[in-house]
């Protein structure tokens, strides 16, 4: 069975157990095929949190983000989705941050409420092309959250390059979710190979101009549900944030990633 493209989790109202969007197939040895990761090493990387629709279980954490500025976050628009959340986004009256806290059962770190949401206007939830939205924080983080965005013509975007996504997602495709923050190694991709992997269906289609896709050739290393809006990073900076695919960590399915030029270009245009 494939999965669906959206890496995100779905809303289910008084439960105590998030269940998947859908049902995914398990991966031997697989975010999957990752490793810990302490939260002092990657402040950009938060979670999103909503114990009124998720409830109290790993904070309510349902999707990833990253930290772009003191008090913007970027995520993924697909994890904003009503489907996602079981409301309009607005209506979701505790939707925060959570920042500097790795472990989601432990304490520390801050939790802060949103403040104000941007959905991309031109997201397409048949291409997933523009999968992205921008949340502002209700007060800053400390300046040592931020993370660098790779603008355009950036060589850290070129096939081959080494690359980490973050997330708290399913950690074995089969909906085992991270209570500590995970990170897998990847590579970018051509575009050549994104393509022939996505050429068009149901699950999406691979647009060069606004996606690049991760993986490894034998597959075993990639994001999944609960990952979505969570950041791909190389050389220190932002090149993507987790967006969809076929399955977790599957030879020929390569994780695909909303390119963060394209949302750099798209932000410079103005919302």
């Amino acid at each position: 069975m494939r999965r669906p493209f959206a890496r995100a989790l779905a809303f289910v109202a008084a439960v105590a157990v998030i269940p998947l969007v859908f049902p995914a197939p398990a991966t031997a040895d697989v975010v999957i095929g990752g490793y810990p990761v302490e939260i002092s090493e990657t402040p950009w990387a938060v979670a999103l949190s909503s114990r009124d629709r998720f409830g109290g279980t790993r904070a309510g954490q349902f999707c990833g983000g990253v930290v772009t500025g003191r008090s913007t976050v970027l995520t993924a628009a697909h994890c904003l989705n009503e489907e996602v959340l079981g409301a309009p986004p607005r209506q979701v009256r505790d939707l925060k941050v959570v920042a500097g806290r790795g472990n989601l059962g432990a304490g520390g770190g801050s939790e802060i409420a949103v403040r104000d949401i941007w959905i991309n206007p031109r997201y397409d939830g048949h291409t997933n092309a523009g999968d992205f939205a921008v949340l502002t924080l209700a007060r800053p983080l400390g300046a040592g959250s931020v993370i660098r965005v790779a603008g355009p013509g950036s060589a850290v975007y070129a096939p081959g390059t080494k690359a980490v996504v973050y997330g708290w997602g399913d950690t074995t495709g089969g909906g085992d979710f991270a209570s500590a923050l995970r990170a897998a190694r990847v590579r970018v991709l051509s575009d050549a190979v994104c393509g022939k992997a996505y050429p068009g269906s149901a699950d999406g289609t691979y647009l060069a101009r606004s996606m690049l896709c991760a993986g490894a050739a034998d597959g075993g290393r990639d994001a999944c549900q609960g990952d979505s809006g969570g950041p791909l990073v190389a050389q220190g900076r932002l090149i993507g944030l987790v967006s969809w695919g076929s399955g977790c960590g599957r030879a020929g399915s390569p994780g695909v990633y909303t390119r963060a030029s394209g949302v750099v270009t798209a932000l410079r245009r103005g919302r």
